[in-house]
């Protein structure tokens, strides 16, 4: 006779897990990829029209504009976010007075709301009356400040620089944890055999911080790409449509009786923001 398969605890031990999982992901992902097939303005009854909105977002100029503002503001801010944070955290990593204080410093403005750090700086950059303004008046160099919030090259640097300062102690702690992961005795070892600090950065430091540089690597593209909140406090999208990322657009979308097409932007958005972060989790995972 053949014996039955007992079904053991711990098989149903893992159903309240499913079920989050299914409630919580599983619905919410089937109903998002329907409705990016349909015509639903938020409102009325969903009509099925197929893969109409994706045709429709690739012939949008505008969609594609946006596409391209994302882009350079996660080309520009995540590499940033990577090197300064790294630089951080192998000061941090040293041994000096008031050490405690300037890691609190660097860090504090990552638990700042992103919304309310875009109304900070939009209010320290405005012309003939921002703080900037003010102190560079004071030293006779207003005539620098001009209206950075209102030219597309200058804007987008200021998006970057402000995004780069708010995270870079986020970043930071996590290399600075890897960095005190690493034993004493590698670099005892490099010592011994005639490296200096920069053979030991490379060939100990690195290696040895790759899983927290694949970390760092996929949360600030996903960040990047993802950014909404400092861009829509410090300019809106503006000047026109210069600085509007594909989370603003979607938005915008979805709020102006598009809710089906926006969903379908949503999904392409998911892909663009997971063929980078698939691609340098490969990279990463190689190098280790």
């Amino acid at each position: 006779m053949m014996k039955t398969k007992k079904i053991g605890l711990h098989t149903f031990m893992a159903v309240p897990a499913f079920l989050l999982f299914a409630v919580f992901f599983l619905y919410p992902l089937s109903q998002g990829i329907w409705m990016s097939l349909t015509d639903w303005d938020g409102i009325s009854r969903a009509n099925f029209i197929g893969l109409r909105n994706f045709f429709d977002f690739f012939k949008d100029s505008r969609a594609i504009a946006d596409i391209k503002n994302t882009l350079i503001f996660a080309l520009g801010s995540a590499p940033l976010l990577n090197l300064v944070g790294l630089g951080y955290a192998l000061l941090m990593n040293g041994k000096f007075k008031g050490k405690g204080i300037a890691r609190v410093m660097i860090y504090l403005p990552a638990i700042i709301s992103p919304l309310i750090m875009g109304y900070i700086w939009y209010m320290l950059l405005q012309p003939d009356r921002g703080f900037v303004f003010h102190a560079l008046d004071l030293i006779g160099k207003s005539s620098l400040l001009g209206n950075w919030l209102g030219d597309y090259t200058a804007c987008m640097v200021v998006l970057v620089l402000v995004n780069v300062w708010q995270y870079a102690g986020m970043t930071m702690v996590i290399y600075l944890a890897g960095l005190q992961s690493i034993p004493d005795e590698l670099y005892e070892s490099a010592k011994i055999d005639g490296a200096g600090f920069w053979d030991s950065f490379r060939y100990v430091t690195m290696p040895m911080l790759l899983p927290s540089i694949r970390i760092n690597v996929v949360t600030n593209i996903i960040g990047s790409l993802a950014v909404f909140d400092i861009v829509m406090a410090l300019t809106d999208g503006g000047p026109g449509y210069a600085t509007e990322t594909l989370s603003i657009y979607i938005m915008r979308m979805c709020y102006g009786s598009k809710t089906g097409y926006s969903t379908a932007v949503a999904i392409i958005m998911f892909f663009i923001i997971l063929i980078p972060v698939m691609i340098s989790m490969r990279l990463t995972r190689e190098k280790e």
